[in-house]
């Protein structure tokens, strides 16, 4: 066996021992504090009624939405960087997140007004209507990139971030114009927050993820050819252009469906794919799930993060991943110029 290999078992076990130790903090973590040992009973069925319903509808559910949204947004910029052929590439930076928040902005000024997060039909029609935002915006990317029938990484990065701009710019347009009690939720929403999650929200997201993330594996190998350059990945028999809307296609969904119940989340696509690249380099069979579980991790820690460091108030985790991220997109920004 490689020493590579081993490394990356190391890697992908640690993460997942990190992760479960921070989801036991996560679970004490908050304005109601709640010892080690009462925990465990409630987690046995043994815990008195406020344990068990602080624990199970609301500490719970969170944890596991920050678990799913974190594996989801990295490796949907995992496969962006690979597309793109650009390590910088991420949906926030792509336009993709604010594709998608411009669309459930528009649902929430138009249909939902203060009750956005509330309903059952809210909890599934949200993810569809982000997903419809981020289809949208990735279309447009996708056919403003093209010149001449062929789409270069440095055009798609580019038309990327001026959607980016454009969004925005109709997402704050609409927002002037709601109420202010809306205005406020949307701007917490947009800001990257999951603490409105509930298990419905858990149950509409699990199984996109369960879908996409085995489809996205076995398309490890596409992206490696894929790095090698177009014109090498047709020499060895890819369809360049099917592949890479194919890869598209799950990165954007990803994302979209993401965004829909975490929100506005940026450079955690970023910052999860490009760390584990350096930690067992860019061979994506071991660089895709090794980036699931790092994106889980870095996402529930910093939803926590988030609800101690200004505790009772909380942080939303869209700015403390910013607050970690916008760094390192600048020392990448300055190394690739």
């Amino acid at each position: 066996m490689s020493k590579r290999l081993i490394n990356f078992k190391t890697l992908f076990f640690s993460t997942i021992f990190f992760i479960v130790i921070t989801a036991i903090i996560s679970i004490n973590a908050g304005y109601i504090q709640i010892p080690l040992h009462e925990v465990i009973a409630a987690l046995l069925g043994n815990g008195t009624d406020q344990n068990e319903l602080t624990i199970f509808q609301f500490r719970l559910p969170r944890i596991f939405m920050a678990l799913l949204v974190g594996m989801g947004i990295s490796l949907s910029g995992a496969i962006l960087q690979g597309v793109t052929q650009n390590p910088l590439a991420d949906p926030g930076i792509l336009g993709i997140n604010s594709g998608a928040g411009f669309a459930v902005v528009l649902y929430m000024f138009f249909f939902q007004g203060a009750s956005f997060l509330n309903g059952w039909a809210s909890v599934y029609v949200l993810p569809i209507t982000a997903l419809a935002g981020a289809f949208l915006t990735a279309v447009l990317i996708y056919f403003l990139s093209r010149k001449n029938g062929h789409i270069t990484p440095i055009r798609l990065l580019l038309m990327g971030i001026g959607m980016n701009g454009a969004f925005n710019a109709g997402i704050l347009i609409f927002q002037m114009k709601m109420e202010p009690n809306d205005f406020t939720r949307a701007l917490t929403w947009l800001s990257g927050a999951i603490w409105g999650a509930n298990w419905n929200y858990v149950w509409a997201l699990l199984p996109w993820l369960l879908i996409l993330i085995p489809i996205a594996i076995y398309k490890s190998k596409v992206l490696d050819i894929l790095l090698l350059g177009d014109s090498t990945a047709t020499g060895v028999g890819i369809n360049v252009a099917r592949e890479r809307k194919i890869l598209l296609i799950i990165a954007v969904t990803l994302a979209g469906v993401c965004v829909a119940v975490g929100g506005g989340i940026t450079f955690l696509g970023l910052l999860a794919p490009h760390i584990t690249r350096q930690l067992v380099g860019p061979k994506h069979s071991k660089c895709l799930p090794l980036t699931a579980a790092l994106g889980s991790f870095i996402l529930l820690a910093a939803d926590t993060l988030g609800r101690v460091v200004m505790a009772p108030s909380e942080l939303p985790v869209g700015i403390v991943v910013s607050i970690l991220g916008a760094p390192y997109f600048i020392y990448l920004l300055i190394k690739s110029i």
